[in-house]
């Protein structure tokens, strides 16, 4: 039998006092507490409208969809509590996208016509970014009524030993709902706090780079280098790298776009997939992921790529070379398909110190909705491996690691 416990003339406590103690909630017990009764929900709406006041530092949570949701459902799972909730987002069904990136509690998805949209899923807010055809590499294919019935992808050939592009192109025609599985590799969300607006910046097809700022109608393309794996902006630059080991800066707000190498080749280099991203002491790192094949217990389905171990290094500028560092100490890394990020254990310890939380990021995995999921937490002292869910066979869209985030963003459209 169930028992109902009905609370009458519970005592208020100052609004004020609510604001404090709100501003110190993580977002999920936020939401909750917003929807307690109705001056509950009213100092939420106000803390909501007034960000300013609420600094907590959000813990990462683990979003993906299951068959047993409907198709606009998402699960977000979060570690501080080891719970998951149930988020119903706006159209299209986040089961019909692809998932290309995270950053700053927004999510990059593409479409089935291989639109690009940023959705925040604690506040349901969407943008639409500027079409697809408005990429350079990009051509649209009309119908006799004048609808866009496919995509033109085209590709400069590229010479590496000369570092530069060649006039011939590779063209190749594909469905609206393919492109995506082609062009798009990675995309990143950066904010830009003298303007306070953000840009956000496309690796694509051919490891090129593209970006639009708020405001634009449409892609810009950056010069060509080559074989971008990962990017980071940090001083008014956008630092890109390369696979080789080299690192192109461009500054974004130049005129006059170009690329400048300023280191060519590193003296240490490990083959793995590649993260990059700023330490809490300003020093640059790169994380290097080593994967390996591992066979499957039906020996009907191929070997599935599995987290072996996990590579950490400083990027030391001067020696234009990679210093490995041993262990993180009390902090903790996220990497998969979302920008990658630190967090400390001591301001957040339902985390694991010296620990790498990963989720599977490979391009491939995409297209595959039955296909075996690379998730856990490799600790670095011992290379030990711990899963964090029980294993996703059927979530697709790629599961990634989002950091909730109340904020709203404007995206007004203008011609430049």
């Amino acid at each position: 039998m169930e028992t109902e416990i009905v609370v009458r003339n519970l005592p208020e406590l100052p609004r004020d006092v609510l604001m404090d103690i709100f501003a110190l909630l993580e977002i999920p017990d936020l939401k909750r507490a917003g929807s307690v009764c109705s001056s509950w929900c009213s100092v939420y709406t106000s803390l909501c409208s007034r960000l300013e006041l609420y600094k907590r530092p959000q813990t990462p949570c683990l979003l993906y969809t299951s068959e047993s949701a409907a198709d606009n459902v998402a699960c977000l799972y979060s570690l501080a509590e080891k719970r998951v909730y149930n988020l119903t987002l706006p159209d299209p069904p986040i089961c019909s996208r692809y998932l290309i990136g995270s950053s700053h509690g927004w999510l990059i998805t593409a479409d089935e016509r291989s639109e690009l949209h940023l959705l925040n899923p604690i506040t349901c807010q969407q943008i639409a970014l500027p079409s697809v055809i408005t990429n350079e590499r990009v051509k649209p294919v009309f119908d006799d009524a004048g609808t866009i019935k496919e995509y033109e992808l085209w590709e400069p050939k590229y010479d590496v030993e000369l570092d530069c592009e060649l006039d011939d192109h590779h063209k190749s025609t594909h469905a609206l709902d393919k492109l995506r599985d082609l062009f798009y590799i990675r995309a990143y969300i950066f904010p830009h706090p003298s303007t306070r607006s953000y840009i956000v910046v496309l690796i694509h097809s051919g490891s090129q780079l593209s970006f639009a700022r708020v405001g634009d109608c449409k892609w810009t393309l950056l010069p060509r280098g080559n074989d971008y794996e990962d990017c980071i902006y940090m001083d008014g630059l956008l630092y890109a790298f390369t696979s080789f080991g080299q690192i192109d800066t461009f500054d974004l707000h130049s005129p006059t776009i170009t690329r400048n190498r300023i280191i060519g080749d590193m003296k240490t280099y490990t083959q793995g997939r590649l993260y990059v991203l700023q330490a809490p002491s300003g020093d640059l790192l790169q994380v290097h992921r080593i994967l390996e094949l591992e066979d499957t217990d039906d020996k009907e389905e191929e070997a599935i790529l599995v987290t072996n171990s996990i590579l950490l290094y400083k990027v030391d500028m001067a020696a234009k070379d990679l210093v490995l560092i041993n262990d993180l100490h009390d902090q903790v890394l996220f990497l998969g398909c979302n920008q990658s990020q630190y967090r400390s254990a001591d301001e957040f310890p339902q985390l694991k110190p010296n620990c790498v939380y990963f989720t599977d990021d490979e391009a491939y995995v995409w297209k595959y909705k039955n296909y075996c999921r690379d998730i856990g937490v490799i600790n670095l002292e011992n290379n030990k491996r711990e899963e964090i869910l029980p294993q996703l066979w059927c979530s697709w869209p790629n599961p990634i690691w989002v950091t909730p985030n109340l904020a709203r963003m404007n995206w007004g459209c203008t011609n430049r």
